[in-house]
């Protein structure tokens, strides 16, 4: 997956390891790189150390920004073959090369980051220090920054798997020597992990193979390209919730044995968090449109896909202003499920299609989820929060119910169908 290595200094060894994955960031890569250095000559300066750009063989000169940038700390630059892209194989060829050069740890930052600070780093090390495999920072944001982190990783993580990590797909880790190596022995490599699957399967894999799991505040918010919820989500969703969804089906003798989550050990003290959130602006009738557009779009896979019930719901949604559009916890949490067991047990719908089907209706709980919060503070939104990812837990039976009424039906349309709650089946299918 290497294309290209630039070794100017000629390191062949080194104790900790910065990696910045990147496409296109020749206006702001210097700043982590700056950043990273001063953090590991202040705090680490009789460790052997190596700032790693691993790059998508970007047009734009990001790697000519990257080695010219003026530090202590040598550079070694990485890149794809031209035209192959994914933060998954970036982070994969980081892995590699720090594996090759004997790394004890591992920091991986985005490459548009605005609010690192030199601390970051030593922040970011102490915890692996004391034995920790794979440590999430813990930071301020906007409350309408990171809504798919809200909506659907962190309360889905915490439900399945038992840990409360409030950033799982944060961008920024650190990563101990021996979970790397194991990260690179996994089989679930797959092309949703090459691309933007790669945090939250990082995470899920960490957790799930027994590794020691933490967070640690990071003493600033995180500063960088905010976007709003309603625009265009790309690729991302799909290969973000793509990944949880396999996930289910990799670790099900994990997820099935959790009862309710626990807290994990946090380093640092959320006290000393300091800086200025970016605002986030939400366009909510963008948002309630794509939500109405999608009972045209997609409204035969929700028909397939959910229950009577869920369906019942999205009915009543419907029929609700942008500004009173809400959803229930237990409601929410039901759709995802449905969609989880139809990417696993439904072999008729294409599973691009299923997740693109899944969009409209994340729309309409960003939605919910706005007008829910719009008059509360941070805290209170936290509290909100909480107390809607305690509720996602208690509905946990639903999942394992109809896991396990599929999995005796598994590989039968017709069955699949019936359990789905679908009164008529196709033509092909009755005949």
């Amino acid at each position: 997956m290497i294309a290209e290595i630039e070794n100017p200094s000629g390191i062949n060894s080194a104790e900790i390891v910065v990696g910045i994955p990147s496409y296109n960031e020749a206006d702001s890569i210097y700043f982590p790189v700056e950043q990273a250095s001063k953090g590991l000559m202040i705090h680490y300066p009789h460790k052997s150390s190596v700032i790693v750009n691993v790059d998508n063989c970007s047009p734009d000169g990001t790697k000519e920004a990257f080695l010219s940038t003026p530090t202590k700390v040598p550079k070694i630059y990485v890149s794809t073959h031209e035209g192959v892209k994914g933060k998954g194989r970036n982070v994969r060829n980081l892995l590699e090369v720090s594996s090759g050069l004997g790394a004890k740890a591992i920091i991986l930052l985005d490459a548009d980051l605005q609010s690192l600070t030199p601390r970051w780093i030593r922040y970011f090390l102490e915890p692996l220090k004391d034995g920790y495999d794979f440590v999430v920072p813990i930071y301020m944001r906007h409350k309408y920054d990171g809504t798919i982190t809200n909506n659907i990783a962190y309360p889905l993580l915490r439900t399945l798997y038992g840990l409360r990590i409030r950033q799982p797909i944060a961008g920024d880790f650190a990563i101990s020597g021996r979970l790397a190596n194991a990260f690179l022995l996994e089989s679930t490599w797959d092309e949703y992990v090459y691309n933007f699957g790669i945090d939250i399967w990082m995470t899920v894999v960490a957790i799930c193979r027994n590794f020691n799991v933490c967070q640690a505040f990071l003493g600033s918010s995180k500063t960088h390209r905010p976007k709003d919820p309603a625009s265009d989500l790309g690729p991302m969703f799909s290969q973000v919730v793509g990944t949880m969804f396999n996930t289910i089906r990799k670790f099900e003798y994990v997820w099935k044995n959790i009862e309710e989550s626990r807290p994990s050990v946090i380093y640092g003290f959320g006290l000393g968090q300091t800086g200025v959130k970016e605002e986030v602006k939400v366009s909510t009738n963008l948002l309630h449109k794509s939500f109405i557009q999608g009972f045209e779009d997609y409204g035969n896979v929700w028909r397939q896909v959910l229950m009577p019930s869920n369906l019942q719901v999205l009915n009543r949604l419907s029929n609700s202003t942008p500004d009173q559009l809400h959803y229930e916890a237990d409601e929410w949490v039901r759709v995802l499920f449905d969609f989880s067991l139809a990417s696993i047990f439904n072999k008729e719908i294409d599973n691009d299609k299923l997740l693109q089907a899944l969009i409209p209706l994340y729309y309409s709980c960003t939605l919910s989820f706005v007008n829910k919060v719009s008059a509360m503070d941070d805290a209170e939104t936290e509290l909100y929060l909480e107390d809607r990812a305690r509720r996602f837990e208690e509905s946990k039976y639903y999942l394992i119910e109809r896991w396990n009424q599929l999995t005796r039906h598994n590989g039968n349309r017709r069955l699949y169908q019936m359990l789905s709650g679908q009164r008529e089946l196709d033509d092909d299918t009755q005949n």
